[in-house]
């Protein structure tokens, strides 16, 4: 064996069909795209929603909602949270700070306390926002709220 004997194995390759090259080669004349028509032309790309002329179904259906560009999105955190982070860390202010460091929000996410659990922790909770339970089982529970 040399390199001027090489070749592929056998059945590993095929010959690519030449297309649009005579009635001889029995590709030609149509070339594989059927009769007349804009798929059968040069240059033709199909639209991104095009139905053949039908009214397309984005314009049939009536439009609804909006969106509000007010809306302001917060990152629940509840009351059980907040009093696992009291115990376990020994902590008397919970802050955006702390749940950040104990991985519960992001760096670019708001907070909101929910009043969901039970909180026995006395605690100074520091938060974007507050339901109005859970702002008055912090306070019940002897704590303070500091809202940024």
């Amino acid at each position: 064996m040399n390199l001027s004997n090489l070749k592929p194995a056998e059945g590993s390759t095929k010959t690519r069909k030449r297309i649009g090259r005579g009635q001889g080669s029995g590709l030609g004349g149509t070339s594989t795209r059927g009769h007349k028509g804009a798929k059968s032309r040069s240059g033709y790309s199909k639209k991104v929603g095009f139905e053949g002329g039908q009214m397309p179904i984005q314009r049939r259906l009536p439009k609804f909602g909006f969106k509000n560009i007010n809306r302001v999105e917060y990152k629940a955190v509840n009351l059980s949270t907040i009093q696992l982070l009291a115990e376990g860390q020994e902590l008397s202010k919970i802050g955006v700070a702390e749940l950040r460091a104990a991985g519960f929000i992001s760096s670019t996410q708001l907070v909101k306390i929910l009043g969901t659990g039970v909180l026995t922790a006395k605690v100074e909770v520091e938060a974007n926002g507050f339901s109005k339970s859970a702002e008055a089982a912090i306070l019940a529970a002897g704590g303070t709220i500091v809202k940024l």
